[in-house]
């Protein structure tokens, strides 16, 4: 999944040869339109809002933590304080 900038050729390609499925709105000014799965293509923006939401937290946007760890369980605190909210 990912922004209609990464509508490439060689990408998509890169991704079927993989056995993926690529869920990449299509650029306007492409000529031969591809199928986007709109729903799956939703589901990516809910974890963007929820990457955004988490870098509010500036712990977490300046992982002042050293190990990771550590920065699992600030990040997983963030999520709770989110989910409390």
């Amino acid at each position: 999944m990912a922004d209609a900038a990464y509508d490439a050729d060689h990408l998509r390609q890169a991704i079927t040869a993989k056995g993926a499925l690529a869920v990449i709105p299509n650029n306007p000014s492409r000529a031969l339109k591809h199928p986007l799965d709109k729903h799956l293509y939703a589901q990516r923006y809910l974890v963007e809002c929820c990457f955004s939401k988490l870098k509010q937290f500036r712990r977490v946007a300046t992982r002042f933590e050293k190990t990771a760890r550590n920065y699992r369980a600030v990040v997983t605190l963030a999520a709770i304080v989110l989910s409390i909210r």
